[in-house]
């Protein structure tokens, strides 16, 4: 069960100082951490701090933070300059996820339309593992390449980059992720990382794909190039950073909401080939815009699965395809991938359910593959998510990788002689899933990641032994059983005069909706159901109408809740029941009315 938390009221004086702004728009506002009406405002303008920002001088611009506020910046853009004008050969090392791809897509596009001699690396999800490796390195220099460039990736790269100078390349990091903890093991070259709290750029939460930005926009900035062509340039690119900082679920405040918010605009136009013909393969209509949430849930999985299980070059060659036929192929391609990436996270999900006690919940839910059980390590992280959600757990999802093998005579079969592991985890609210694992690296051959969300390796049984004991030491001191109560936090009660669409249509303001700005949840008490209807071919989803009333005011609106029929089968007419849902309107056929989109039910007291 539960528990329902309604964020805490807005201040009077805030509340009383609303001007155009009405009270409930305030209350989400402060829900998001605003607490002066001069800072709500400027948060739907999307506007930042002028004095930071910096313009091309070009007509209707939308302006970005400076990126030139990097303390690197100007050097890396220096060095790129120099290899483009003496035709010196570049690469870009992007990463495998959606937001590596999109990173390395516009970087790419953008140094080419520059006449750089410029091409891309991606590396191989299983073989190679995330960030630089002195195997691709050492291939890089041997074709003549003289600048590595990183996007998404690189911050805890210092011996790579050690090596990669040893070889005669020249680096430059740019990245998004947590540093190292000691600044003496941050790599010996210019680095571009918004997470450095010793730099000077004013935003610490871009994505990968938004610093690829940054370093386009300033190589732009110091172009000879006329300022609409800057502008074309930079905007072209705009569609790719929605998508990568969406898919990377990084906040969506600050300067992401107003790169997002903008590049859903040029995805809307789907002029990008490849885009329009992933969008074309979904379920996505043609009649509407796409939203946040088309990218998250739809879009991202798409090029997502593409490393999972095989690599993420079809990715990129989808987003980068210049021609039609091909893209409508690529786009087949991972929606097939999509498909089979979905059965196989299924059935290794329920292969982990089959190892936890379900009576007697650990601390932390660690799920190791058996011997001769094969997981794919593509779709760990994707597990352990389903698993952390389910449970309301912090877990880790553990496969195993036999690296050697030598044949067993008394059994007469091949047997393991050396074995790898390599692990994903999700945290919850509450546990600092990074911060654990840090304090167990000893046992650890790679890791990295953040509070909420950890990628690792482990050599040797007896390494995975000792990890996973300390690990479960560490979270049992650590997480208590409040914490590991799931909270559905609520941001509004809404009475029977707000259930309108002028309500509904004010909260559209807000988005785009993602992290630290989601789709306002609200709660309403005392509706009492008046239909009950089951729909959906095997009668899955479940459909009230349901009645409010306060006072003078009442109002009668339907509510849905797809795949709830089962969950929600006893509820019945006359039933008075209190309702979390989301506000919106349905638009069908030409009507539009209010509708509630149901998070949770139970019975009023």
């Amino acid at each position: 069960m539960k528990i329902w938390k309604i964020e805490k009221k807005a201040p009077l004086e805030l509340l009383n100082q609303k001007d155009n702004l009405s009270s409930l728009l305030i209350q989400l506002l402060y829900n998001r951490g605003f607490t002066k009406i001069s800072e709500m405002e400027m948060f739907l303008r999307a506007d930042l701090e002028q004095e930071k920002t910096l313009s091309f001088g070009a007509e209707n611009e939308t302006k970005f933070y400076n990126p030139f506020l990097f303390n690197d910046m100007e050097k890396a853009v220096d060095i790129i300059i120099d290899h483009i004008k003496k035709k010196k050969k570049i690469v870009v090392y992007g990463d495998y996820d959606a937001d590596g791809v999109t990173s390395s897509a516009i970087l790419l596009e953008t140094l080419q339309i520059l006449h750089a001699d410029v091409e891309i690396y991606l590396p191989d999800r299983v073989s190679e593992g995330y960030g630089l490796n002195k195997g691709a390195i050492k291939t890089i220099a041997q074709q003549g390449f003289s600048l590595i460039v990183t996007v998404d990736n690189g911050i805890r790269n210092k011996a790579e980059v050690k090596y990669a100078k040893e070889l005669g390349l020249e680096v430059i990091i740019t990245d998004h992720h947590v540093l190292p903890d000691n600044r003496e093991d941050l790599p010996k070259c210019p680095v571009i990382n918004p997470a450095d709290k010793e730099d000077n750029y004013p935003f610490n939460f871009l994505a990968g794909v938004g610093v690829s930005f940054k370093l386009i926009n300033a190589l732009l900035y110091k172009a000879d190039l006329e300022p609409n062509q800057k502008k074309i340039i930079s905007e072209k690119t705009l569609d790719l950073v929605a998508v990568g900082t969406i898919a990377d679920m990084v906040t969506m405040l600050g300067e992401n909401r107003i790169l997002v918010r903008e590049g859903l605009k040029v995805l809307n136009k789907r002029k990008r080939i490849g885009l329009s013909e992933l969008i074309a393969s979904t379920s996505i209509r043609d009649d509407k815009d796409m939203e946040s949430w088309n990218i998250g849930w739809q879009i991202g999985p798409r090029l997502n699965a593409a490393s999972r299980l095989a690599h993420a070059n079809s990715a990129f060659a989808l987003l980068t395809a210049k021609d039609k036929d091909e893209a409508k192929e690529l786009a087949e391609e991972l929606n097939l991938k999509n498909t089979r990436r979905q059965k196989i996270t299924k059935e290794m999900t329920a292969q982990v359910e089959e190892q936890i006690n379900k009576e007697n919940l650990p601390a932390i839910i660690i799920g190791v593959a058996k011997d001769g059980q094969i997981w794919n390590e593509g779709v760990i992280g994707l597990v352990s998510g389903r698993i952390t959600e389910k449970y309301y757990h912090p877990s880790l999802i553990i496969t195993r990788l036999v690296e050697e093998v030598e044949f067993n005579a008394e059994e007469k079969k091949m047997i393991p002689k050396k074995v790898s592991f390599k692990g994903s985890g999700r945290s919850i609210e509450g546990f600092n899933l990074i911060e654990a694992i840090e304090e167990c690296s000893d046992y650890l051959d790679k890791y990295g990641g953040h509070p909420m969300a950890c990628g690792f390796s482990i050599k040797g049984e007896e390494n995975l032994k000792l990890f996973t004991e300390k690990l479960e030491k560490i979270a049992q001191e650590k997480i208590y059983t409040k914490v590991l109560t799931p909270k559905l936090k609520i941001e509004a009660e809404l009475k029977a005069n707000d259930l309108n669409i002028k309500t509904a249509e004010d909260l559209d303001i807000l988005k785009p909706f993602g992290q630290n700005n989601p789709q306002p949840r609200f709660v309403s008490y005392k509706m009492r159901i008046d239909e009950k209807t089951t729909m959906g071919a095997e009668k899955q989803h479940v459909k009230f109408r349901l009645s409010l009333k306060d006072g003078i005011n009442s109002v009668s609106v339907w509510a849905i809740c797809f795949g709830g029929s089962k969950k929600y089968q006893d509820y019945n007419i006359s039933d008075t029941i209190d309702v979390v849902y989301y506000l919106e309107i349905n638009d069908f056929n030409g009507r539009r009315e209010t509708q509630l989109k149901i998070i949770d039910i139970k019975i009023s007291e």
